[in-house]
């Protein structure tokens, strides 16, 4: 299925998104506070309303200071209504964060489990475009009064050594077969999108005129209409992102690997097999990882966070990027509820994470953090390894 670097990406963007669900969701209980101490418009009573905003005040305090809190610790001045009020905004509160957590962690699996089918697909895309190269030139050969047309340069794309290689693949075959992945209903766009953006491409024009084209430009051409056509063309943008509900942020992560396709068959073209990337190893296995890296994560934010601020004392916690907090949390998480994986690999895979989808100082942020974190909770005995996680632990 997917490496485990992907699904801690994956987990991340996940994670990111519940942060974001979590916003939204507090600022619409205070808006539900504030929303149940406005003067009410249908009585016929003389309304207080600076009686009413000292109200909404208090309860807005409240609410905030027991957000977290098993019992509302109430004091004489906190009426019934404010009480009622804030019990109802904090229980809101909780419910939507709970919808939002089952709806993610079960969006999640569904959404990796797409991706192979996304990345075949576009793979299958390119194939395609060379497919209608040579089926235009077949019917215009038939059609042809002197019946004398045989070739033309734009068979070239027919006739690419890489996009050979990974139709003739078995494996390849197989992971088409196993992933549902069918054009079929795509043959006038393919017509379409081939003549409007793959044949104006200035790289396509000058790979026509070769004679002979080598692995290296098979490989240049196919790889420019991958990411200046493919990736890029908001048609055919638009064709990922109705398969897919979480496009946005599985985009980069189905380029890279449609990438390494492409990488394989260059570096590897006299070998038998090794057309798709290494990513199938155990789904189950991983599934398990991936979902408790995601759970475990949110159970022990509080906990992680409070870790965190403990060693950024210079800093106020809320003034550390999001980003490197939840890139922390995660860290932390796995450290300490994944023994079979080593402290190094998982502070690395961390570090990687935050180069592509945090701040330009996170790295080093995250990395001295990390390194201090792990030591003391070794030392601590929070974190135990076993097995292969001991392998760089010395």
């Amino acid at each position: 299925m997917l490496n485990r670097r992907i699904l801690r990406v994956k987990a991340f963007q996940n994670l990111y998104a519940y942060e974001q669900c979590k916003a939204s969701n507090l600022n619409l209980a205070k808006d539900q506070i504030q929303e149940a101490f406005q003067p009410d418009l249908n009585s016929m009573e003389v309304q207080d309303k600076r009686a009413l905003r000292r109200q909404s005040g208090l309860a807005m305090d409240l609410f905030l200071k027991n957000l977290y809190s098993d019992t509302l610790a109430t004091q004489e001045h906190h009426t019934k209504k404010i009480v009622e009020e804030t019990k109802k905004a904090i229980d809101f509160f909780h419910q939507a964060n709970k919808k939002d957590f089952e709806f993610l962690a079960k969006n999640m699996i569904s959404s990796a489990e797409r991706i192979p089918q996304l990345y075949l697909s576009a793979i299958e895309m390119l194939i395609a475009f060379g497919r209608y190269v040579r089926d235009e030139n077949e019917r215009k050969r038939k059609l042809s009064a002197e019946r004398q047309i045989t070739t033309t340069p734009e068979l070239n794309l027919s006739a690419n050594k890489i996009l050979q290689k990974i139709s003739d693949s078995h494996e390849y075959n197989s992971a088409i077969a196993r992933n549902h992945v069918n054009l079929n209903d795509l043959e006038l766009e393919i017509g379409e999108w081939y003549h409007s953006y793959v044949k104006p491409l200035e790289e396509y024009q000058n790979y026509i005129k070769l004679s002979a084209p080598t692995l290296e430009e098979d490989f240049e051409i196919a790889d420019a209409i991958l990411k200046k056509v493919i990736f890029k063309v908001d048609a055919i943008l638009n064709f990922f992102s109705e398969k897919d509900f979480n496009w946005t942020e599985n985009k980069s992560i189905v380029r890279s690997l449609a990438a390494k396709v492409l990488k394989n068959v260059l570096e590897h073209y006299d070998t038998e097999g090794e057309v798709l990337p290494e990513i199938a190893i155990n789904w189950e296995e991983d599934k398990e990882f991936f979902r408790n890296i995601f759970n475990l994560s949110v159970q022990n934010d509080e906990a992680n966070k409070a870790l965190i601020a403990k060693k950024t004392q210079n800093w106020d916690i809320e003034r550390v990027a999001q980003t490197d907090k939840i890139i922390i949390s995660m860290a932390i998480t796995e450290m300490k509820n994944f023994p079979s994986i080593p402290v190094k690999v998982s502070i690395n895979e961390y570090i990687d994470i935050s180069k592509t989808y945090s701040t330009p100082k996170s790295k080093q942020f995250v990395n001295g953090l990390l390194d201090v974190l792990a030591k003391e909770l070794t030392e601590s005995g929070e974190i135990r390894k076993s097995g292969r996680g001991l392998l760089d632990n010395k």
